[in-house]
């Protein structure tokens, strides 16, 4: 046996982020004007120097498949690689059955490769992470199975898996997704301790682990409900602290993380990146954040044709962009986006790939890929009217589908 292997879980289906995911699985959609979800867990493999990747794809997984070709190409003259494994049905004529399921319809593909640890992760969630400092504290716990997780409000402990340790660290307790009650950190009543849905598994562990659950006639074949569960009772399984991880060239940073899952955390999460000091930081060149960058020209701003000049403030704006005598205020533009005299941006984030009129006002706003808006477009200023023709998130974000075309 030698080395580690790494495991993406890239087979999502999003339903929450639905319109976003109607066109495209939940790790590839665009995110901070110049990535898409999928590219902070290869940059953190990347960046901890474990290159030898399996990407798992399931549904709609054609752009996602696109961006790892453009973005995440690695020569073959060495034995690394960041290889897209779609669904093939090893096991029979079904698909993936849960994230156990996955695992276990491509254990042949593990074997290959021998490792002595198996790295499996997701691929939709906002970090950055040395996953080599949690590889080592496994090793050093001689972990059969190692879980990062993180500290979030009681408040949100229904939306994840949650675990409780002993002083060294190991997993004495497990609740998924708990509706009331969650058990609570010893001393801090306000917080409960999140699995992440990162894990590094010895391998003959995982092995066993995903045999006997295919045999459970009961089984989900969810790595929190019917792994994790089950194993730290009968097997030494370790809990890594994920606030504890170190980045180069940022010894002052906050464990920041976010489950972009639903419209508002992914509207928030790129509202983060805007701040004066924002949780996470885009531009360490100590840990570069790699993705496809199309071949287009740097952004451009422009005073119109009536002498309106240009106002852009507290903003991100990826290459391609053009704006023309247009106010941009805390607004995300991917590549891509022309806006036109007169129009009035505010908290908005754009996927890329659109163009606006002259003299619109647009206010907390999620806006995908190629859509088109006319002059004098209002969104996000009488929410009950934009309820009637859009979708609107729960705290007001007005979401503007793929290939729209507003006010024509």
């Amino acid at each position: 046996m030698a080395g580690i292997l790494s495991v993406i879980l890239a087979g999502g289906a999003g339903t929450r982020l639905y319109p976003l995911t109607e066109t495209r699985t939940k790790p590839a959609v665009p995110f901070g004007g110049g990535y898409r979800l999928i590219d902070f867990a290869l940059n953190n493999f990347v960046n901890s120097d474990l290159l030898k990747i399996y990407v798992l794809t399931q549904f709609k997984s054609q752009s996602l498949n696109v961006h790892l070709r453009q973005a995440w190409y690695l020569s073959s003259l060495t034995d690394h690689f960041i290889d897209p494994i779609p669904a093939q049905m090893r096991m029979g004529k079904r698909w993936y059955e849960g994230t156990a399921d996955a695992i276990y319809q491509n254990m042949r593909l593990i074997e290959i490769h021998d490792p002595d640890q198996v790295c499996i992760f997701g691929s939709d969630h906002i970090y950055k992470m040395d996953i080599r400092q949690m590889i080592d504290f496994h090793k050093r716990r001689s972990a059969q199975l190692t879980v990062a997780a993180i500290k979030v409000p009681v408040a949100e402990a229904h939306l994840y898996g949650v675990v409780q340790v002993d002083e060294q660290g190991r997993m004495t307790g497990f609740v998924e997704k708990p509706q009331n009650n969650p058990p609570t950190i010893p001393g801090d009543p306000e917080h409960v301790l999140a699995s992440m849905g990162n894990y590094v598994f010895d391998t003959q562990t995982l092995f066993a682990a995903l045999k006997a659950d295919a045999k459970e006639p009961g089984s989900t074949h969810d790595f929190g409900l019917d792994i994790l569960t089950k194993l730290y009772q009968t097997h030494p399984v370790y809990v890594y602290d994920f606030a504890s991880n170190v980045i180069p060239n940022e010894p002052n940073s906050t464990a920041y993380w976010r489950d972009v899952g639903t419209i508002d955390s992914f509207w928030q999460s790129n509202m983060d990146l805007l701040a004066d000091d924002p949780p996470l930081d885009l531009f360490n060149p100590k840990w570069p954040l790699r993705s496809y960058h199309p071949p287009v020209p740097p952004a451009k701003y422009l005073d119109s044709t009536d002498g309106q000049r240009s106002e852009v403030s507290k903003s991100m704006v990826a290459s391609g962009c053009v704006i023309r005598g247009a106010k941009v205020r805390r607004c995300v533009l991917g590549f891509n986006v022309d806006v036109q005299p007169g129009t009035e941006l505010t908290d908005v984030v754009f996927l890329g790939d659109s163009a606006i009129g002259q003299n619109c006002r647009i206010s907390r706003a999620l806006i995908d890929k190629d859509v088109e808006i006319a002059d004098g477009v209002i969104i996000g200023e009488d929410l009950d009217a934009d309820k009637e023709r859009y979708k609107v998130s729960p705290s007001g974000i007005v979401v503007i589908p793929k290939g729209s075309r507003i006010g024509f």
